[in-house]
């Protein structure tokens, strides 16, 4: 889409479509357009260098023409793996834009100081834990027991900081070095991952939100009020999980809408914000779908499990996940009682070559949960559908992929 965008006219009728449409008084309160989502990763192999700013400036004058440029304004969400520090000098001083993609980013970045846009940079703490089996595990977290990176003096508790301040001397070296910055996605998974659950996540949410409330910034920006936008509030269990299963586990609410842990969003004290979990969930009934312990033709068993798990998430059976100490039995019954629940209870949907079988005994252990699906007037898959879409209308950011 983003090479669509490279015609204005097109980029006209996206913003008439999906902007002005919802820009009355009442209606949606959008202040930032997203033009494609981390475009420049190193992944990409430059899939995208050439159409990412033609689309970005095309968007924004679409927004000015539709008399919205005031505010709202088009940004790019990048990863942070667009700027770096150079291996002979790993400090956030040295941080510069990607040389490979230095000359866009230069562009960029003064693009959008010409339109008093912000630089949206997605971080993330646990990919830096996720990616090296060196990393420092308490440098991910804020609660001060990592041993400190110096930089010229400035003493870095924690990578959240420090990958920040990589950011701002980028910006400073591409020369618009007060450019603000809002941060488009931060966040800890609680599932998919040794080091994803819900301990860790609420160890860092519990560090992250107070420094947000007292609006401490960063060393090389301190005491300013940063604008941040958590990932995410429900689990998403059709994501793709290439990059690990952990990605289908971000939310802080369960599928349910009840909180994962106990969370201020305040960051204060007392605690003035605190999650509220969905009221009056309705459940469909008190039944699983578990392997059938009589089942004599086990041949078939590694491809039923296979399909359950295709068409179901199965990421919590994963090494270090929540459901990894099950045994096999246990193996198959989770993988397929998910496929059970997401088809509706559907009686034919527990068949599997007589391998299952429905009990009303649940089957959830301290660990892992054995969940049972919301009850839905209509097609569960529909409603799932819309209530995630419904979820999205509260943000205020408009998504373009």
């Amino acid at each position: 889409m983003l090479a669509t965008m490279n015609d204005y006219d097109a980029a006209k009728k996206w913003v008439d479509r999906n902007v002005s449409v919802y820009n009355f008084d009442g209606g949606v309160n959008i202040k930032y357009v997203a033009v494609g989502n981390e475009p420049f990763l190193s992944s990409y192999n430059g899939s995208f260098i050439n159409t990412t700013l033609p689309a970005l400036q095309n968007i924004q004058k679409a927004i000015n023409d539709a008399g919205f440029g005031d505010r709202i304004k088009a940004t790019v969400p990048l990863n942070a793996d667009v700027y770096n520090s150079p291996s002979s000098n790993q400090v956030p001083s040295a941080g510069r834009f990607r040389a490979d993609i230095s000359d866009i980013m230069t562009q960029m970045v003064n693009f959008f100081q010409q339109n008093n846009a912000p630089f949206t940079v997605n971080i993330y703490p646990f990919l830096s834990l996720y990616g090296n089996k060196d990393f420092p595990i308490d440098y991910a977290f804020f609660d001060g027991n990592s041993t400190p990176l110096m930089d010229n003096g400035i003493k870095y508790t924690n990578v959240f900081d420090a990958n920040f301040d990589t950011l701002v001397s980028a910006l400073k070296a591409a020369g618009v070095p007060d450019l603000p910055i809002v941060i488009g996605e931060v966040g800890w998974p609680t599932d998919g991952d040794i080091n994803a659950n819900t301990r860790y996540a609420q160890r860092f949410y519990n560090g992250l939100l107070p420094r947000l409330a007292r609006k401490q910034g960063t060393p090389l920006r301190p005491n300013i009020d940063l604008d941040v936008y958590l990932f995410g509030l429900i689990d998403e269990d059709a994501k793709s999980i290439d990059p690990g299963n952990f990605e289908r586990h971000w939310g802080i609410f369960r599928y349910d809408g009840q909180p994962k842990f106990a969370m201020d969003l305040s960051g204060q004290q007392p605690p003035s914000q605190l999650l509220v979990a969905a009221k009056d969930v309705k459940y469909m009934p008190e039944k699983w779908c578990v392997f059938n312990s009589s089942a004599s033709d086990l041949d078939k068993l590694a491809d039923n499990i296979n399909y359950a798990c295709t068409f179901s998430d199965c990421t919590s059976l994963g090494y270090g996940s929540s459901c990894n100490g099950l045994d096999a039995n246990g193996n198959a019954s989770y993988a397929f009682n998910m496929y059970f629940q997401a088809q509706g209870q559907k009686d034919m949907s527990c068949m599997f070559q007589g391998l299952a079988v429905i009990t009303t005994q649940n089957q959830s252990t301290e660990q892992c949960s054995f969940i049972i699906q919301i009850d839905s007037p209509a097609d569960f898959h529909a409603s799932f559908h819309l209530f995630n879409l419904a979820m999205l209308l509260f943000t205020v950011v408009v998504l373009m992929f």
